[in-house]
This record gives structure tokens, sequence and C-alpha cells, in this order.
């Protein structure tokens, strides 16, 4: 399995601001009153998905409590990879117990927005809508022995809903490449 590592976007960025439907025609935007918000680029095929994906039903189930905001993005080309159909969300969700909106991005602009590059990749802004970590869950991979426990992601999370500063050294995701449509990859990507 190929694998591409994330392009790590510039630290104090602002979030930027999307407007997505769920499999079920649901538009969900990013909220203004949360302590911190999650923006997880994800889909249903990715082996490293398949990794994690126990632990992000758990960061869900963990942080939604917390009043952080969680959204799952899924920005693949579904007609040449029709596993991450919307239908097929909505199983995934289900299946795994996904507590937090799973969207789609259908024209891909949110995943270039954020300079999204692989699944999963993983964005955590504070309050303010600053990001303040990108970067991997955790050690884990499918090819090494390493607890799927979101290790790393937990700290920037807790340290974010303390008050505390989140450590600048972070560690790049690494994943499937999220599937472009044609003529549709991004400059960055090159």
């Amino acid at each position: 399995m190929a694998a591409i590592e994330s392009r790590m976007l510039a630290l104090g960025t602002i979030a930027p601001p999307f407007s997505l439907p769920d499999p079920d025609g649901t538009v969900h935007a990013l909220v203004d009153d949360a302590d911190a918000y999650l923006v997880m680029f994800i889909c249903n095929h990715c082996p490293f998905v398949k990794h994690v994906r126990a632990e992000l039903a758990r960061l869900g189930r963990d942080y939604s409590s917390k009043n952080v905001a969680i959204y799952a993005i899924n920005s693949n080309d579904t007609a040449v990879y029709p596993d991450d159909s919307p239908d097929n969300m909505k199983k995934e969700s289900a299946t795994w117990g996904y507590t937090f909106p799973y969207l789609i991005d259908d024209d891909q602009s949110v995943a270039k927005a954020y300079l999204a590059a692989c699944t999963p990749d993983f964005y955590l802004f504070d309050a303010g809508k600053m990001l303040v970590y990108r970067g991997q869950l955790d050690d884990s991979r499918p090819s090494n022995d390493a607890p799927v426990d979101g290790s790393d992601l937990r700290a920037a999370l807790d340290a974010v809903l303390s008050n505390s500063a989140v450590d600048e050294r972070q560690k790049r995701s690494i994943g499937c490449s999220i599937k472009w449509r044609p003529g549709n990859v991004p400059d960055y990507m090159a």
C-alpha cells in the first residue's frame, strides 16, 4: 500500500469555513461556540483509516461532551472509489458508532482549503478557530504493533481544553492519498 504524508498547514491558520452535507442531506458548518474544533479527513476504504476507525469513534464519544466540535470529511472521488459513496459512509458511521457528522466534500474544495493530502489527516483548532495541531493520531500504523490510542491527538485536545500550549513538535499524518477527481489535483500535491 502506497502511503503519503500530510502537508502540515501552518500553525496559526484560521479554520477555513465549510458548509457540507452528510449522507442524509443535512448541511453542517463550523459552529461558533465550541472550546475546540477537530476536522478529520477520512474515508471508508483506506487501510490506514480502517486501522484507526475504532479510535475515531472513541474520540467522538470522549470529546463531544467536552464542547469539542468534531467533523469528519470524505473528499474522495466516489465515481472511482464507490466504497466511499454516501450510502457506504452512512453504513460506516453506523457500524463504528461515529457520533460526529461524516460529511461529503463532493467538489473537493474543502480538502484543498485545508491542504489535506491523505486519509486520515487531522486538524485541531482552538476556541478562536486558530490551528494549534495538525498531524498524526498516534504512532500506530497498519504495519506496526504500536497501540491505536490517539495519544498525539488526545494530548493536543487535552492541552487546548486546559488552556495550555500545544506542543509544536508534531509528526505528519500518513495514509492513502485523497482520491482527486481528474483535473482537480491541487498544486500542493504535485
